[in-house]
């Protein structure tokens, strides 16, 4: 059996979500890479009951590593040190060489902020400076130092691995961390993990639900840990497996493909952000957009990537028939004969993309996001999208997407996205829809 590790992450505005954890996610996918089973993950506030409970929890689970972030700063409400410390039965001592090292760091602040208190300054020093006995001491990336703290002489608790919350700080400091001995020790039972993933768009999550029960059937799924999750209109399937599953995971992905031949856009765990990126580069082709209800959500995402600039040309905001009439140029009489959420007015939205911005693909998006505006004959969710591409090539669609606004507008992108990579691929043609 794997090592097994928890995570506690520490800090009332991580509890209370005015801060979103970063650390939590990145350490398990650290875990994971190192073959280390991760467990639970705990958010905890600042109270040292919350933090001492979540240690206790941790070990009556059996766990051989727990690591924390938070905690360690010079306030008195970072206490990960103190309470790690006694759930260890290690006591504290300042450790003078780390305060010398860390005043190193705080002393150039007094020239910076002459009106500073020194001694309160060398107060907060001694505080981060104090060590549990018999700890590992990582040294500081800002000024507060981690530790890797063993379980108490003679007993079979987790080692703690207690590193700062800022991500920053924390990341190149887990590297550290890693490369010491009581981790070593803590994390012997590894086992190789091996995770793949496979993505899939158009169709609801329960349908697989149903194809997992047929590769059971067929070839059984013991030994592999299948994982499901419907993000951003498109279906995530994870398997993690340990390499003597590697036929059986080979069997799955069959079954996979020949169930959801047409919705199957990746079995290597590529984005369509990276795939459409991939075409456009290895094309020469370039892109423009023409939005109106996703006010350039698409724009960002695509130059969300790095060396987007070699392809992405820019995009037109229209969300305002006088704007889409006057800057990108969409006929008038279009919009009111069918409206502005229509076929025609994607279409001529993304053909606007390509002129105005001289892009060899165009893509135009227009729709009603709600929460009002919505009739009848156009609900609130109803999107139009367009392709355009060189030579006429040209997908249109229509869809109603469920939910609020910020699902319709967010989801619309990833439909836009699919439609490019289809277009990439030669899936349409002079009339394609």
């Amino acid at each position: 059996m794997s090592a097994r590790a928890g995570i506690v992450v520490t800090g009332t505005e991580v509890l209370t979500g005015r801060v979103v954890d970063r650390n939590g996610p990145w350490l398990a996918e650290e875990l994971r890479e190192r073959g280390i089973d991760i467990a639970h993950i705990a958010v905890v506030g600042d109270r040292p009951e919350d933090i001492a409970g979540a240690l206790r929890f941790f070990r009556d689970e059996g766990m051989d590593l727990v690591v924390t972030s938070g905690g360690l700063g010079p306030t008195a409400d970072d206490l990960t040190a103190q309470v790690v410390g006694d759930f260890q039965g290690r006591p504290l001592a300042l450790d003078e060489p780390l305060e010398r090292r860390i005043w190193a760091i705080l002393e150039p602040l007094l020239t910076r902020w002459p009106d500073l208190d020194p001694e309160a300054l060398r107060a907060s020093n001694a505080k981060q400076a104090m060590v549990p006995a018999g700890a590992t001491v990582l040294e500081p990336v800002g000024t507060a130092p981690g530790l890797v703290v063993p379980p108490p002489d003679g007993t079979d608790g987790p080692t703690v691995v207690v590193l700062p919350g800022p991500p920053r700080e924390l990341q190149p400091m887990w590297l550290t961390a890693v490369a010491t001995a009581a981790f070593e020790a803590a994390a012997a039972g590894a086992v190789e993990y091996r995770q793949r993933m496979l993505r899939l768009f158009g169709i609801p999550e329960s349908e697989i639900a149903a194809t997992l029960r047929l590769a059971d059937e067929r070839h059984g799924i013991d030994g592999l840990e299948i994982t499901t999750c419907l993000r951003r209109g498109e279906v995530e399937v994870v398997t993690r497996y340990e390499p003597a599953e590697q036929a059986r995971y080979d069997a799955f992905v069959s079954v996979v493909r020949e169930r959801h031949a047409d919705t199957l856009f990746s079995d290597d765990g590529t984005s369509v952000d990276e795939q459409v990126a991939n075409a456009l580069r290895e094309r020469g082709w370039t892109i423009a957009t023409a939005e109106s209800c996703t006010g350039g959500l698409l724009a960002a995402r695509l130059t969300e990537r790095p060396g987007s600039s070699e392809y992405v040309l820019g995009g037109i905001v229209a969300y305002g028939n006088s704007v889409k009439a006057g800057i990108a140029g969409v006929d008038r009489d279009v919009i009111v004969e069918h409206g502005a959420v229509s076929a025609p007015v994607a279409e001529a939205l993304a053909d606007a993309a390509r002129a105005r911005l001289g892009a060899d693909v165009g893509v135009g998006i227009t729709g009603i996001a709600g929460p009002g505006g919505g009739t009848e004959e156009k609900p609130v969710g109803l999107v139009w999208l367009s392709a355009a591409g060189p030579e006429g090539a040209r997908l249109t669609r229509r869809v109603v997407i469920p939910g609020g606004r910020a699902d319709v507008r967010d989801r619309s992108t990833t439909i836009a996205m699919h439609l490019v990579r289809r277009l990439l691929r030669g899936e349409a043609g002079p009339s394609g829809s």
